[in-house]
């Protein structure tokens, strides 16, 4: 699924075949999930393949890693011409792109000594998650900001994630709302979220969630269509039966939601606002103008 015989990844500077990368067996990424990532995707465009804000996701892996005292020395733009040249050594346009920091050999609970960058690429048909989503409210909260870094996108967060998505997969549900430790919505396993009531969109404020930066582009596409939006802190019961809601993030990019623990959202999605904001999401990452939206708006 992810690589084949020919498929080629990015080791510390080299461009190695993926199945002859190796790793060692006693580093503390293995061991404790002490390393950081990125999700990114780049697009077949008019223009040619482009990498969909590969500095902002760059500059955050460079924060994560510094976050969790890691040496790194990597630069954005090195990180950047590395991927392009690693997207046309695998003849790939509309690719899901994972960097990975790993550390070297230490058993030790100290921060890491050495790191390696590690960028594989391979082909994606946004297969990550389907419209009209049921999901249900998790009985795993979020981590403890006080406990984490949960600013940073770190591996080892992900098991919590795990237990989320599965839990609500067991359950016949597609995916998870995980909670913050007040109850307050975070985000889901993977994804920020937000709901849509009476003309104007809500998503949890920072606090317990990763920030995203598709969270912020769909702040940029609200401000270009006028659409109103707000941070803030609020309970499950509060989203519940609202007019519409969305996931969001690189990998899912806009999913609309079809329920809340079974309670269903209010409007037919094409006829949301929220829709909206999945067709230019669309528009903005193939480098299409999306500016005729605005005329086509509905407040309800």
């Amino acid at each position: 699924m992810y690589y084949n015989d020919d498929s080629v990844l990015f080791f510390d500077g080299e461009y190695v075949k993926a199945k002859e990368a190796k790793t060692d067996l006693y580093g503390q990424s293995l061991h404790y999930g002490y390393a950081v990532f990125e999700g990114i995707k780049s697009y077949k465009t008019a223009n040619g393949t482009k990498i969909f804000k590969a500095e902002e996701h760059y500059d955050r892996l460079r924060r994560s890693a510094q976050t969790m005292m890691m040496p790194f020395d990597y630069s954005t733009e090195e990180m950047v011409e590395a991927t392009y040249k690693l997207l046309e050594i695998n003849n790939l346009s509309n690719a899901y792109i994972r960097p990975l920091v790993i550390c070297s050999p230490n058993m030790a609970l100290s921060k890491g000594q050495k790191s390696y960058l590690v960028i594989e690429v391979w082909n994606w048909d946004n297969g990550y998650m389907a419209n009209q989503m049921r999901i249900m409210t998790s009985s795993f909260e979020r981590p403890n900001p006080k406990a984490f870094k949960v600013e940073a996108k770190v591996s080892g967060h992900y098991v919590n994630s795990i237990l989320a998505c599965q839990e609500a997969k067991d359950k016949g549900f597609d995916e998870a709302l995980v909670l913050d430790a007040d109850g307050n919505v975070a985000e889901s396993s993977g994804a920020n979220i937000f709901f849509e009531k009476d003309g104007k969109l809500f998503t949890p404020a920072k606090g317990s969630i990763l920030p995203g930066i598709t969270r912020a582009t769909v702040f940029e596409i609200c401000n270009q269509l006028g659409i109103p939006y707000e941070e803030k802190f609020f309970k499950p019961e509060e989203m519940k039966g609202a007019d519409a809601g969305f996931f969001c993030g690189t990998a899912a990019e806009i999913v609309a939601l079809g329920s809340l623990d079974d309670v269903p959202f209010k409007l037919n999605w094409e006829e949301s606002l929220a829709s909206k904001i999945q067709t230019a999401y669309r528009h903005l990452v193939l480098e299409e103008d999306y500016s005729y939206l605005k005329s086509n708006l509905q407040y309800v």
